[in-house]
């Protein structure tokens, strides 16, 4: 687990999510009450992650949950993911392949590229589906807490649990919390309808064509936009541009997480 860390360049305050086969795997380590029972029947395998108290800590390791007293969990969809997982037969805690603070793989080259020095094995599933890291969720005492949106949106949770909390009183128990995350070289401006001439930018809908644009989806397709973010991030900054100007994103639905990735990108979020 420390060389995990050390591979990322991750702080050891910043836990980890543990992934098993399905709620019955989850249940053996962490104690999940009717919400989380709620939520796992409605998108379980998928990418919702759910923070619960703690059962049996000698299955997540302290350094894992970065000495916390709960543990982050996640049935995974992928088919690869899942061949691993039963083998193993036990959690399995998995990261996004990007050093610390940089943009997430999405592709299988891009992890390579970015952490492939320090892996053991490599094993290729193709490109994300979704693109975004998973919705994470923390039910706790008190209300529930959305710590990190994801493809599964805020509507969706709320439909079946109520609604959702400011995240703040847990957010030390997520992942992807920090300031400055997901960042490329090049600086970030958001909310941006005409970029500069030395700027790539990232567009969001019908855009003029140029080597330097890179359109996230011309169909102003959330779903397309969220699959495509990451890989088209790190395709601008190749160009090595003076900035990336980035495309309004509508906030509802996926628009939320998109909308979080590129203000923690640019260092806008606390």
């Amino acid at each position: 687990m420390a060389r995990l860390y050390e591979a990322k360049g991750r702080p050891r305050f910043n836990p980890l999510i543990a992934h098993v086969q399905d709620r019955a795997a989850a249940e053996r380590f962490a104690r999940l009450d009717a919400r989380a029972r709620a939520l796992t029947d409605a998108f379980w395998p998928g990418p919702l992650t759910i923070v619960a108290p703690l059962g049996d800590p000698a299955a997540v390791c302290d350094l894992a949950r970065a000495g916390l007293d709960t543990v982050a969990v996640r049935a995974p969809a992928h088919p690869l993911a899942r061949a691993v997982l039963s083998e193993f037969g036990r959690p399995v805690v998995a990261p996004s392949a990007n050093r610390s603070g940089r943009p997430s793989p999405t592709t299988f080259a891009d992890a390579v590229a970015e952490t492939g020095v320090a892996a053991g094995v490599a094993l290729d599933g193709g490109p994300c589906a979704v693109g975004l890291e998973s919705t994470v969720v923390a039910l706790l005492d008190g209300p529930p807490r959305l710590l990190r949106p994801g493809a599964v949106t805020r509507s969706q949770i709320e439909a079946l649990i109520g609604p959702l909390a400011e995240a703040e009183a847990d957010a030390a128990r997520s992942p992807g919390r920090l300031a400055r995350h997901y960042a490329p070289n090049a600086p970030l401006r958001l909310n941006v309808d005409h970029p500069d001439t030395d700027e790539a930018f990232l567009a969001f809908g019908p855009a003029p064509a140029g080597q330097r644009v890179f359109n996230l989806s011309p169909g102003r397709d959330l779903a397309e936009a969220a699959a495509n973010l990451f890989a088209h991030l790190r395709a601008a900054d190749a160009t090595r541009p003076a900035a990336i100007a980035v495309a309004p994103i509508p906030e509802d639905g996926l628009g939320e997480a998109i909308n979080d990735r590129l203000r923690r990108a640019a260092g806008y979020v606390g």
